[in-house]
């Protein structure tokens, strides 16, 4: 949704329209996969896309590799809608599948870590 105030066209988060908005960091397991001698997980960590305008409100995108086991997986999931915290602060819930490596893949589910942590609260 894109409005107009004054001389300046808004996005649907109310930010001038190119302005840059927030990201949240992230850091996550994915569950275990296979049997045996062969059963292990992976490790990811990361930075999320800036806001993506959704209803009246936002989510972001989140696209990286996990940690190396003989063979990687890519992650590459939209986050769910904000999660108030308090103090003005939010994060999401995230979770998905990893791609298909090695004849498998991982379920994953983790919430990204507030917005600006270091910023005062509101």
């Amino acid at each position: 949704m894109q409005s107009t105030v004054g001389n300046q066209t808004t996005s649907g988060n109310n930010q001038p329209e190119g302005a840059q908005t927030h990201v949240h960091e992230f850091q996550g397991s994915t569950k275990l996969a296979e049997e045996y001698d062969e059963r292990h997980n992976h490790r990811f960590a990361g930075v999320t896309s800036e806001e993506i305008p959704f209803d009246d409100s936002h989510i972001h995108g989140i696209f990286t590799n996990t940690d190396f086991f003989d063979h990687l997986h890519e992650v590459a999931v939209l986050t769910g809608l904000p999660i108030d915290v308090g103090g003005g602060k939010h994060v999401h819930f995230v979770q998905g599948k990893t791609t298909i490596d090695d004849g498998h893949f991982h379920d994953f589910v983790f919430a990204t870590l507030i917005e600006s942590p270091l910023l005062p609260l509101t």
